[in-house]
């Protein structure tokens, strides 16, 4: 071995060793009701603060946002339930809903929280640029001291999820410019204080209405992933996420936590073919090759998802074929049969895609069936998923050049190239009828490939207009397969969703994290206050 290599390597170990110990201050925290988290790379280090107005929460990436609290929470059955919130009525126009409040509720500064707060925090979220689309919301008014009434521009079934994701903020100490620093909340937690770039502490709230939680303190820590394994291994870190590479490894003293998210990766293909057209940002539309529905529909089904299941996660995901299949509204008829390299080939062939060259990859027309699939290639999962997928692409006579790049790179060519896209949210509004409804080209990373389908179209209308959620799921459904179309794989395939893939923790032993709610692993502080610790050291 190149001597060079040998210790080129061993810098970078050092590096990484260096780094990780560096977030836990030189410390050993021995007080077992203090709990230190090492953040999942989901969850990033939010860049304005610890303010749900501006991202911190919202649902896609944190459920329990520590500081505040929300009007509704998620319960151990994976149910929306009260927390804030009594109970709620929804007009029969379906464009008024009422919350009714709690009204023994503190802020930890000791301020009453009342339905003047609630309606400011929202009335603020839709003039504010946030995570949280409140297009739909006219206004939040006071009834009274105990209730709000939200009014709609249109009826929205899903609006029981912005209620449920966005933190409550006070009224009358709110400053956009300093809250994130210095955040007030109801929730069981307070911000101690933050290291940015390290390490935020986070203490119990004496005025939390709740069950006290356990752990007095929270040190939550943003490290890189490629130092996650070296911190559990140092024994100093109760939780530490796991690392696709590391999959296979044990540490001493934690045990291996496994929790579904629906997690879901896959291709966005462009749905639309070039013909010039620029969207409002400059960015190229279309593309030859993935506007042939006989392209989507091959690689959907060639394509062997539990193989890339078991190769690149070491079983710890499951094929996914829809980007809701673990949902209340997925549709198993909208999927197919994949790992069928045959035939995706006869689909090829009698789409009039045939290799007259022998090169190994078919053409139509005098068009080479290729594209670009641009990925981030500082996520390892999704790395390794663009390559196999380029791999098994190419034994159905399809060439799939990879391209990492950064995220703003990955937009502004997602019109005109295949990329590889992940969504976790239970809410259909973001999981199909962002990703899939008809829409002018925006730049917005939703619906990349820019689908349409008029009858899917109506369907999601529908589901949204719809005061009962049995009859939305199912209509949210329906539109996945509709009169041969859809957004499903077995319709038109505007997507070849890949895998579900779970969240995986090493969890010092001793901690009981209670029953974590199925399908929202992506954030593990969910049920924070069901946690303990059952034995006498940290």
């Amino acid at each position: 071995m190149d001597k060079k290599l040998l210790i080129g390597g061993i810098v970078v170990l050092v590096v990484i060793v260096a780094a990780a110990f560096a977030f836990m201050g030189g410390s050993n925290d021995s007080d077992p009701t203090h709990l230190t988290v090492a953040a999942h790379s989901n969850i990033k280090e939010p860049e304005a603060g610890f303010n749900p107005l501006t991202g911190w929460g919202c649902g896609h990436q944190n459920y329990n946002p520590l500081v505040q609290s929300c009007l509704f929470k998620t319960d151990k059955n994976g149910d929306i339930v009260p927390d804030l919130a009594t109970d709620y009525s929804i007009s029969d126009d379906g464009k008024t809903w009422t919350v009714n409040l709690r009204n023994d509720v503190k802020f930890s500064d000791n301020s009453t929280l009342n339905a003047e707060d609630v309606a400011f925090t929202f009335n603020t979220a839709k003039a504010t640029e946030s995570d949280l689309d409140m297009t739909n919301l006219e206004n939040a008014t006071v009834v009274n001291d105990t209730c709000v009434a939200f009014n709609l521009v249109e009826p929205r079934s899903t609006f029981i999820f912005d209620l449920r994701y966005l933190g409550i903020v006070p009224s009358d100490t709110y400053d956009n410019n300093t809250y994130g620093e210095n955040p007030i909340g109801s929730g069981p937690y307070v911000l101690d204080h933050w290291d940015k770039g390290q390490q935020a502490i986070f203490k119990i709230n004496d005025n939390y209405y709740g069950e006290k939680p356990y752990f007095t303190q929270i040190t939550y820590l943003f490290p890189e992933e490629a130092t996650w394994l070296e911190l559990a291994k140092s024994g100093q870190v109760d939780v530490v996420p796991v690392a696709t590479s590391a999959l296979n490894q044990t540490v001493d003293g934690y045990q291996f936590y496994e929790v579904s998210a629906g997690r879901a990766q896959g291709v966005s293909f462009p749905y639309l073919n070039d013909t010039g057209a620029v969207s409002p940002g400059g960015a190229k539309i279309g593309n030859n090759v993935t506007a042939d529905h006989a392209i989507r529909e091959a690689l959907n089904v060639g394509v062997d998802r539990q193989k890339m299941c078991d190769e690149i996660f070491s079983g710890h995901a499951k094929p996914e074929y829809t980007s809701v299949d673990t949902r209340d509204f997925a549709n198993n008829d909208s999927k197919v049969k994949d790992a069928d390299v045959d035939a995706a080939k006869q689909i090829l062939k009698d789409g009039g895609w045939e290799d007259t060259d022998g090169d190994g990859i078919v053409e139509k027309d005098g068009v080479k069936a290729s594209f670009d699939l641009y990925y981030p290639p500082d996520y390892l999962d999704r790395q390794s998923l663009s390559t196999v997928f380029a791999e098994q692409a190419k034994a159905i006579g399809i060439e799939v050049k990879l391209v990492g790049a950064d995220w703003d790179t990955i937009y502004a060519n997602m019109y005109s190239s295949a990329a590889l896209m992940q969504q976790t949210s239970p809410d259909p509004y973001k999981s199909i009828y962002q990703q899939f409804y008809t829409k002018e080209p925006d730049d917005f990373y939703m619906n990349p490939g820019l689908y349409s389908n008029n009858a899917s179209d109506q369907l999601m209308q529908q589901a949204m207009a719809s005061n009962d959620l049995d009859e939305a799921n199912s209509l949210w459904a329906e539109s996945a397969l509709v009169n041969g179309g859809g957004w499903g794989p077995a319709g038109d395939a505007p997507f070849a969703w890949l895998v579900n893939y779970d969240y995986n923790y090493f969890i010092k032993d001793g901690i009981d994290i209670g029953n974590q709610p199925d399908g929202l692993g992506n954030d593990v502080l969910i049920n924070i206050c069901d946690w303990s610790r059952t034995n006498s050291t940290a």
